[in-house]
């Protein structure tokens, strides 16, 4: 029996590797099933790899690409690609941001029109066309209800034989992997009914990038701050003020809208911001997400699965480390 601690997207991913691999796995969580204790339930669900290269390591855009696929097969993903857009006089961070990544076609204003008439006031964007995304919330119970119908139990409390344990917590196994630290994120849920906006949209904003993500019927995840810091308490109101303002510079629209959450919370990560998978005795830590969960949870999963039952160690297995 291998035992998870987490029903975050990792610990959730890493079970299912598991289980397709014919291991017998029990998942505990204090807090039960996924819900809003956890980071991941906070997040934008941009499965956009070429994007995040644009100030990431290699592995995010080649593992990025895989977990396309990956999440396919588990929840329902939209393949309508990514719009990168600037106020004309943020141009030059366009253009910045063309020579960081790849994967993507430049477009003038009839394009830009063609695929979100509701951006009139855009001149220049790069269109991601392969990118996608999915609602983090609705993989998250599919992924639960997948294991659950699989046979995997869900316990609020570690059993007395754990045998092999694996680690998906987060920043709470800040005391066993004393280098992770905390990327603190601020995002808002709103309703703009009058806003139509059908793929995620990130504007090149001089103070605060802000990434847009439709949830359908008029709900959109504002996103989102990076903070270094290791305080999951409150949105700062400097925070909400700049998210708010970037949507209003997006579409002047979004000034009526209505918010309808606010979360925060700390997303762990390493120096590079790559996850680690390490082993310590018989508990395997899998963790350091970063930003990238969605997008690296498949191969941070998969990592963990060959390692566990093959004792095969891949790109982010860690255990050297002092």
């Amino acid at each position: 029996m291998i035992t998870i601690l987490g029903s975050g997207v990792a610990g959730l991913a890493v079970a299912t590797e598991l289980v397709a691999r014919g291991a017998d796995v029990q998942i505990v969580d204090p807090n039960g099933p996924p819900a809003e204790h956890g980071c991941s339930w906070w997040a934008g669900g941009m499965l956009a790899p070429w994007c995040e290269y644009e100030n990431a390591e290699e592995p995010v855009l080649r593992f990025g690409q895989l977990a396309i696929e990956w999440w396919s097969t588990k929840t329902n993903v939209t393949k309508a690609g990514t719009l990168v857009v600037a106020n004309p006089r943020d141009l030059p961070d366009l253009k910045r941001f063309a020579r960081r990544t790849e994967g993507f076609i430049e477009i003038g204003k009839d394009g830009i029109e063609q695929l979100e008439p509701d951006l009139t006031q855009f001149h220049k964007a790069l269109f991601f066309q392969d990118e996608a995304h999915l609602s983090p919330r609705q993989a998250l119970r599919d992924l639960y209800t997948a294991l659950t119908n699989n046979g995997v139990t869900f316990l609020t409390e570690v059993p007395t034989n754990t045998g092999v344990t694996i680690d998906c917590t987060g920043f709470a196994a800040k005391d066993r992997l004393p280098d992770l630290r905390g990327v603190k994120g601020e995002m808002l849920i709103i309703r703009a009914p009058d806003v139509h906006i059908s793929r995620p949209v990130r504007l090149l904003h001089p103070r605060i990038p802000l990434y847009i993500v439709p949830r359908g019927d008029g709900v959109y995840m504002l996103g989102a701050t990076m903070i270094e810091a290791e305080d999951r308490k409150r949105i700062s109101a400097r925070s909400m003020l700049e998210l708010l303002s970037a949507a209003y510079a997006l579409n002047p629209a979004f000034g009526e809208a209505e918010v309808l959450e606010i979360g925060v919370d700390l997303r762990p990560a390493f120096a590079d911001n790559l996850p680690r998978v390490r082993r310590f005795g018989s508990t395997i830590y899998a963790n350091g997400l970063y930003r990238h969960g969605f997008l690296l949870a498949p191969a941070l999963a998969r990592s963990v699965a060959e390692l566990a039952l093959s004792n095969t160690r891949t790109e982010f297995v860690d255990e050297d480390h002092p």
